[in-house]
């Protein structure tokens, strides 16, 4: 039982070194969205990310993402719209302050260019199961992860039941992560 025990755990101490730790980086990276609104696209922008990345293409059981980001960033180009979106009416900023993104797992896709990453996101009190293809593109200690997906705002209870707004929100993101040293 010994014996058994200490090979689990040496499998899950070399599954996890395998894997290089990053932090995610707000210079070079963008957190977009897009939402129709009186049927115009509005766009915006978040920043403010923190988290860890563990990543390793070739052992992608052991990558891991684990990245929130600052919801009071949020930034429209429009004061005014932007604090009516830190209100209870939309993302309750002083009760919930991050959106947060934990992976449950990563995988490789049908195009070889793009991986697919399955995980949870919580916005507000809200946690909801999401998966998206995204790029990973390696740079000198550094790796560049870049993935789009749509999600329902409504699922989030971000926005109430407007009828001038879509409730689906395009999110395009490019996130820069540096390699740190443990």
């Amino acid at each position: 039982m010994k014996r058994i025990f200490t090979l689990i755990v040496a499998l899950i101490v070399a599954a996890v070194s395998f894997g290089q730790h990053f932090i995610p980086v707000d210079e070079g990276s963008e957190i977009g969205f897009k939402i129709r609104n009186f049927g115009v696209n509005v766009s915006g922008s978040f920043k403010g990310l923190h988290g860890k990345i563990i990543f390793n293409p070739d052992s992608l059981s052991a990558s891991h993402f684990d990245v929130t980001i600052d919801v009071k960033s949020i930034n429209t180009g429009i004061d005014q719209r932007d604090n009516h979106l830190r209100s209870e009416d939309y993302f309750e900023v002083e009760k919930y302050p991050a959106i947060h993104f934990v992976s449950t797992r990563i995988t490789t896709s049908t195009s070889k260019e793009y991986l697919f990453v399955f995980g949870k996101l919580t916005i507000k009190d809200v946690t909801k199961e999401i998966s998206f293809p995204f790029k990973a593109t390696p740079k000198e200690n550094e790796f560049f992860f870049e993935g789009e997906f749509t999600l329902n705002r409504r699922d989030y209870n971000v926005g109430g039941g407007s009828i001038s707004m879509s409730d689906n929100v395009r999110l395009n993101l490019k996130v820069r992560a540096k390699k740190i040293n443990e």
